[in-house]
């Protein structure tokens, strides 16, 4: 696979298939579509290109909601996009200048004049140009003047359920990591490096890594215990993380993340690690004692670990 970030960088190929868009988590309903892309670019031979942008619109232009929490950095993003056998990345560095570009603008010189598409493929809701004007209507005139066919893809459904970035966003702000997996058609995860804390895990007989994670923009679960995947250089285990203030031993409002790996000993601070959020076991409270604390871990231990027994096939 191929990635592009500037207009210089691309090669025009006039049998290309295009789609456009932020993709953020490129979640089932945006694999559906790169999978339309790749599948039509083979069928003529041509190429398949995907238009993504760095940072996402919304760091940009604003939202009314407040800042944009990602799913998916871009370097996480370009890996699905690998995984899925994309021809070619084109990352369009978004500023508010780029913003300003009417449809025409932006399909003459991005996607006609510099890659040289035969074919776009969209979403069906698909809103893009200056203040998100322009729709498929608009798309389907555009191809017309510029000789190139568009195809929206139809929503993706779970449940009855649309799949969105948003749904899977508001599901991971609820704890509920499950519902995102489904929606996802993967784990979420997050990756960090390892750094000192306070060392009060060790004290209590369970060892805790803090993570700093590697972007601050992105997502992270509400507060609560998870059972997650612990990849650690080449190794990957298990264990639970905790992502909250630690009310029982702190009086802290300071929010960290921190992971109890099963049965590991050796020392990683300054180590990168991916954690993968598998169940919520319970959401984090405050405890009458330290003691009392120590206890519900056992037993957070003990659900995880009879949880990964029962489904050992699919972690």
């Amino acid at each position: 696979m191929r990635i592009a970030r500037s207009l210089g960088e691309v090669d025009r190929d006039p049998q290309s298939v295009v789609t456009v868009g932020t993709f953020d988590g490129v979640h089932l309903a945006h694999q559906e579509i790169v999978r339309e892309v790749v599948n039509r670019a083979k069928m003529k031979e041509g190429r398949s290109v995907v238009i993504t942008f760095e940072p996402h619109p919304k760091e940009v232009v604003g939202s009314a909601k407040g800042p944009v929490k990602l799913l998916t950095t871009i370097r996480e993003r370009l890996a699905l996009f690998e995984g899925l056998h994309v021809d070619l990345v084109f990352i369009v560095g978004f500023t508010y200048e780029f913003s300003r570009l009417t449809p025409s603008q932006f399909y003459q010189s991005y996607v006609v004049d510099t890659i040289g598409a035969s074919e776009v493929v969209v979403g069906y809701d698909h809103m893009f140009g200056r203040d998100r004007q322009a729709g498929i209507e608009e798309l389907v005139r555009m191809g017309q003047k510029f000789n190139f066919s568009v195809s929206a893809v139809h929503p993706y459904t779970i449940d009855g359920v649309t799949v969105s970035s948003t749904q899977i966003r508001n599901a991971l702000a609820a704890g509920d990591v499950a519902s995102a997996q489904k929606f996802l058609g993967y784990s979420y995860s997050i990756q960090g490096l390892v750094v000192h804390g306070d060392g009060r895990g060790k004290t209590i007989g369970f060892p805790t890594a803090n993570i700093t994670p590697d972007s601050h923009k992105k997502l992270m679960p509400a507060r609560g215990v998870y059972l997650v995947g612990v990849g650690v250089g080449q190794q990957h285990r298990f264990g639970m993380m905790n992502i909250g203030v630690r009310p029982t031993v702190t009086q802290g409002i300071e929010e960290t993340a921190e992971v109890h790996i099963f049965d590991f000993a050796r020392e990683i601070y300054g180590e990168h690690v991916v954690i993968t959020f598998l169940k919520k076991i319970r959401d984090e409270r405050k405890f009458s004692s330290v003691q009392e604390l120590v206890d519900q871990i056992g037993r957070d231990r003990d659900e995880s670990l009879q949880y990964l027994a029962e489904n050992s096939k699919r972690t």
